[in-house]
């Protein structure tokens, strides 16, 4: 199987991304294409030697989209870009999935003019896993889409179910919306609408669940739209760096806070592993009509061997066709969620 990676754009460079690469088809049986400036990849390709090395390749391109780009501006007028020639050779079969630690929105943007969406997903979004006290939850859309409806928020939890059965071995995963309040009838009128079509569904629906939910573990799908979303994404990562600071400016305080860090290292260094984003990967784009990966734009090495790992296996476990085995035919659903939708990218951040 071969996996495409956009080199470019991202806050570390190419030579993480080669790096990256280069650990994914020494540990897997994976071939790995990378696209961007040959100038720049093929010095950094040509360090490394042995068996993998010829499962590395390069496809040149003479763009990059920058992060402070607009997305879909970006994608119609660069399309030399690494982005839109990776996803563009997705789309013609060459490769299997698409890996990118470059703009977020852009890769978004790419994604749905190559390939399109499946058939009934009116909007994909960006899934992304958080550890809990228990195993990990997936929380959808985290940033793709910023105004929805709940048709939109439903077909969130069908894409998210699925990810959660085929790739985190959920059988029957619990989905929950985030709101206010875990009653019923708490919320806006997006999430008790959303509820609504929930509780019609075959889903292992648990009804609403706070915030303070998150990180307990009881829930195993997490369904918001993208402004919310993305503001938990950000909020968590802040956390987590927050508190280790914290932790590292304590244990410097005092000589018996040094000696009580040596006797308790290993639990120190358990809970980063825990809280380490490069362990899950990246985000994947449920609901193209091909395989698609966005990785937070400071993933190192081990971050972009992992995504290029979930690319692989979200192509062998079909995980789109489990997608479109749980989605009701539009005749289940109210009248008013199937006319006039409207189909646009509204976020993409």
């Amino acid at each position: 199987m071969r996996i495409a990676l956009d080199a470019m754009g991202s806050d570390l460079g190419a030579a993480e991304m080669v790096a990256g690469a280069w650990q994914a088809v020494t540990e897997s049986d994976l071939e790995v294409t990378l696209f961007g400036d040959e100038k720049i990849l093929a010095p950094l390709v040509s360090a490394y030697s042995g068996p993998g090395a010829r499962r590395l390749s390069i496809v040149p391109t003479t763009e990059v989209v920058g992060m402070a780009e607009s997305p879909i501006e970006a994608v119609r007028r660069k399309r030399d870009s690494s982005i839109v020639v990776a996803f563009e050779h997705l789309k013609l079969r060459k490769v299997a999935a698409v890996v990118s630690a470059g703009n977020s929105g852009a890769t978004m943007a790419a994604a749905v003019r190559s390939l399109g969406r499946l058939p009934g997903i009116s909007r994909p979004g960006i899934a992304s896993v958080f550890p809990t006290l228990k195993k990990p939850v997936v929380m959808m859309d985290v940033g793709a889409n910023v105004d929805c409806r709940p048709k939109h928020l439903f077909q969130f939890g069908v894409m998210a179910a699925s990810f959660s059965t085929v790739i985190l071995g959920i059988d029957r995963p619990r989905v929950g919306v985030l709101s206010i309040g875990e009653e019923q009838g708490k919320g806006n009128s997006l999430v008790k609408k959303t509820d609504d079509l929930f509780r019609r569904s075959s889903l292992n629906y648990i009804g609403n669940i706070e915030g303070g939910d998150t990180f307990k573990g009881d829930v195993d799908v997490i369904v918001c739209d993208g402004f919310v979303g993305n503001v938990c994404l950000k909020i968590s990562e802040g956390l987590a760096e927050a508190l280790t600071g914290l932790l590292r400016i304590e244990i410097n305080k005092s000589l018996w806070a040094k000696i009580g860090y040596l006797f308790a290292r290993s639990a120190f260094i358990s809970f980063k592993k825990r809280i380490d984003y490069a362990d899950y990967g990246g985000a994947p784009l449920l609901g193209l009509n091909g395989t698609g990966i966005v990785c937070h734009g400071r993933s190192n090495a081990k971050a972009i061997k992992n995504a290029i790992f979930v690319a692989g296996e979200l192509v062998q476990n079909k995980v789109n066709d489990r997608i479109l085995e749980l989605l009701p035919d539009d005749e289940t659903l109210p009248a008013e969620e199937v006319a006039g939708d409207d189909d646009s990218l509204s976020g993409a951040g």
